[in-house]
């Protein structure tokens, strides 16, 4: 079996230096569609968005921490830990949890460490938990959790983890809002670090059973993440606690994301998140079936 979970638990974690700055910042917020107008009121930015886009007043978003230091170790890295061998095009990026422990500078140099935290076995599949956590001088900044779907590796009688599934939330959501995705939009996020070609060739994507390039499950999430700031934290980053997510369903790029999200908790102190396809009612007939296909599922963005 390529995967040896024992061996892949028991090996040492990387441990490496990564640093960041402010471009770095920038590439990933455009990367997520900042910048943008969705709502289309006029041509210009709207100056909400310079909070991402601008340099003299940069906010770094939280989900920043998926492509800190080009995302090392990351995924590809960790696909090549001792007892673990397996095809790139078997893999899919199956969820993403983050914890922040305190707000991501706008530059810095940190030390990251990356490990196999878990091996489960979901009988058709595997799936390996790859956790990175960074922390700089002043302590620890964010934990990563990664959950890796690794297609014809499981049944060896594993371990088959806990469930992250969520009771549907109850009654209509307190906001729904859509937000398109450029055609161009997996090429411009791959630019911080996620080189997957399954993001770019079309003749790989088709390898790996799609008819074309698929949009980064992680760009679906800072787009998400980014909305749910936006509308329901006033814009304001530091508020994010911890933000989990599992990968539904593909988005391919020019398709639209339509994002409904749950006010839930003690004083309101979390939002539960539903991503799904959006297609306007003109193209509905072209894009049969896409139309309110999940994206992400048992999504949560805790906050203060």
């Amino acid at each position: 079996m390529p995967i040896d979970a024992a061996k892949a638990l028991a090996a040492e974690p990387r441990i490496g230096e990564i640093t960041w700055d402010s471009k770095d910042v920038l590439l990933y917020h455009l990367g997520i569609g900042a910048g943008a107008n969705p709502d289309k009121i006029s041509p210009a930015t709207d100056p909400d968005e310079l909070r991402y886009t601008l340099e003299s007043r940069l906010h770094v978003l939280p989900s920043f921490a998926t492509v800190a230091g080009a995302g090392k170790p990351g995924v590809i890295g960790g696909l090549s830990m001792p007892g673990v061998d397996v095809e790139l095009a078997r893999v899919l990026h199956g969820g993403q949890s983050l914890t922040i422990h305190r707000p991501i500078p706008v530059q810095g140099t940190a030390t990251a460490t990356g490990r196999i935290a878990a091996v489960y076995d979901k009988g058709k599949a595997a799936v390996l938990v790859m956790r990175t956590e960074a922390a700089d001088a002043d302590g620890p900044l964010w934990t990563n959790d990664a959950h890796i779907f690794v297609r014809g590796e499981g049944g060896w009688g594993g371990d088959r983890g806990p469930s992250t599934r969520l009771d549907p939330p109850a009654g209509p959501p307190d906001q729904v809002v859509e937000r398109p995705v450029r055609e161009d939009q997996a090429l411009l996020y791959r630019l911080s670090g996620d080189w997957n070609p399954l993001h770019a060739d079309p003749e790989f994507a088709k390898v790996a059973g799609f008819e074309r390039p698929i949009l980064h499950g992680l760009c679906t999430y800072g787009m998400t993440l980014k909305a749910v700031v936006d509308t329901q934290l006033g814009g304001d980053v530091t508020r994010v606690r911890a933000y989990a997510a599992r990968f539904a369903g593909v988005v391919y790029p020019g398709e639209t994301l339509r994002i409904r999200m749950w006010r839930q908790g003690d004083g309101e102190t979390r939002v539960v998140v539903n991503a799904v396809m959006g297609v306007p009612p003109l193209e509905r007939s072209r894009e049969r079936g896409r139309d309110d296909a999940p994206v992400l599922a048992d999504t949560v963005v805790q906050h203060s």
